[in-house]
């Protein structure tokens, strides 16, 4: 890879396959950014395999959302409320793959995909990106569980959560392979030890109205229809899998996995590596395979059977055992605390987790409530250290690729400069901030995410429609999938906003 034999940029037709650079060499001409000089498309790895960049969106999809805010909503309106966590998960697993299809096809992120639809639309995702995930929400959740172990204050163990995030990346030698390995061990834990456990303390019964409450679709009782309530749903089907922006930060993932096109870009290095001499050369843009090649139309086709089996499988399949585990032992917290459904109702945020504490605790007494507390500690620390690299890796391609001069700076201090940017931010907000505590910030964080899911459905469709070659481009099924997916969101935001006026009480 050779940026310098990178043909100047041409007419700004969107959308073309032709000889530039003196006729020295193809290229696919998209948008008014520089066009993308053709490359082969690496063979694709089996369709079936272990782990890889889908375990960045179960880390992330197996966080809150699932763990705390569904069973809570389980708990208030029965398991009947499910169907809507289906829609949500079902339709967070077709933008996957949509994300996905720009991503391998170019090697470039979904970010540089809108600007090259029209640049301020990149940016208004990099100050939605900041104004949606400054909030420690899941770190605050996740240390309030761990205080109930260890007595602890919450704001003290999620600002040494937070340095300890930070000093991690920091050191790492590739960012990418060390976060890959961890989220993947810590979310195997996770799966196996809540399906163990809920089919211990769970009823067959509990298993039937969990699965049969997915397809009771237009169950909305009236108690939904409040201030209190309306705002929470909404954000819980934006918690439904990974939500907000961590979708178009999936495309950086693939990226530096090497997943299609994205084997011709470098790996972003820790800070560590960056000042010891061996920072990353970025190439100014991204790549693009011959689509005329039926050879190469070939491999195209395994790499996107090698995503759908992410999609169907590891994403779909383990976010749904998990929130199945999860809404089970909510049904068994119920039947242990009959008064759980008006102490939530009555505002006690925690009501939830202790509830389902109780459950664990029947089988094998107070330790194994504790262990519960621990797995909540865990889905907080999880998802933290996806959404900090995440947010971080976001922020810095935008400002590497789309800022005069940050090139010099190069891409790892960038990295690092969001990322403890962040961090500071968020000890701020830990100390001074929402007295309400960390379910409050949840709530909040969630809620906003409707609003970037929305309006990525939007960019979504503009960039696979418009950017990329015909032979590679969405099915009309796919886009009405992806249309409903902005309509639904962004309906429900507004709806909320108008008829409550308010974002969270």
């Amino acid at each position: 890879m050779d940026p310098s034999n990178t043909p100047s940029a041409g007419p700004t037709t969107s959308g073309g396959n032709d000889l530039a650079g003196g006729g020295s060499e193809r290229v696919w001409r998209a948008g008014r950014l520089d066009p993308m000089p053709i490359r082969k498309l690496p063979d694709a790895p089996p369709s079936v395999h272990l782990i890889g960049p889908t375990v960045f969106l179960v880390a992330l999809g197996v966080g809150m959302g699932e763990s705390y805010m569904w069973p809570r909503l389980v708990l208030v309106f029965g398991p009947e409320i499910r169907w809507l966590f289906l829609i949500g998960v079902t339709l967070q697993a077709v933008v996957m793959l949509e994300m996905a299809r720009y991503a391998m096809a170019t090697g470039e992120s979904i970010f540089a995909g809108a600007a090259r639809v029209f640049k301020p639309i990149m940016w208004f995702f990099f100050i939605v990106a900041i104004a949606v995930y400054i909030w420690p929400g899941h770190l605050s959740a996740g240390m309030s569980a761990l205080e109930k172990i260890t007595g602890i204050p919450w704001q003290v163990s999620a600002i040494v959560g937070l340095v300890l995030v930070g000093v991690l990346f920091s050191l790492a030698k590739v960012i990418y392979n060390l976060l890959e390995n961890v989220l993947a061990i810590l979310i195997g834990l996770l799966v196996v030890s809540t399906a163990v456990v809920a089919a211990l303390v769970g009823t067959w019964a509990d298993l039937a109205s969990t699965i049969s409450g997915m397809f009771q679709f237009g169950y909305l009782p009236s108690e939904m229809f409040s201030q209190a309530w309306f705002p929470i749903v909404v954000g819980s089907i934006a918690f439904a899998g990974p939500s907000g922006m961590q979708q178009m930060w999936y495309t950086l993932h693939l990226r530096d996995s090497g997943a299609g096109m994205g084997a011709h870009i470098p790996q972003i290095k820790g800070l560590r590596a960056s000042e010891s001499g061996e920072a990353e050369q970025m190439p100014a843009r991204g790549f693009m395979f011959d689509t005329a090649d039926p050879d190469e139309m070939a491999k195209w086709k395994g790499w996107r059977r090698w995503v759908t089996f992410d999609a169907l499988l590891l994403f779909w399949g383990v976010t749904m055992l998990v929130t199945v585990s999860f809404t089970v032992l909510a049904q068994t917290a119920a039947r242990q605390n009959p008064n759980v459904k008006d102490l939530i109702a009555g505002g006690d945020r925690t009501a939830a987790l202790d509830a389902m504490a109780d459950a664990f605790s029947s089988l094998g007494g107070p330790a194994l409530g504790t262990v519960f507390f621990g797995f909540i500690a865990l889905i907080g620390l999880n998802a933290t250290l996806g959404l900090f690299d995440s947010f971080s890796r976001g922020q810095a391609d935008m400002t590497y690729f789309f800022v005069p001069g940050a090139k010099k700076i190069g891409m790892s201090r960038l990295y690092a400069g969001f990322l403890w940017g962040l961090i500071l931010f968020g000890i701020i907000i830990l100390l001074w901030g929402p007295a309400k505590g960390p379910a409050a910030i949840l709530d909040v964080l969630a809620f906003l995410s409707a609003f970037a899911m929305g309006a990525y459905c939007v960019v979504l469709l503009l960039v696979n429609n418009k950017m990329l070659p015909k032979p590679i481009r969405p099915k009309w099924w796919t886009n009405a999938i992806i249309g409903f997916g902005a309509v639904f969101y962004l309906g429900m935001l507004f709806y909320s906003l108008i008829a409550y006026g308010v974002v969270l009480d």
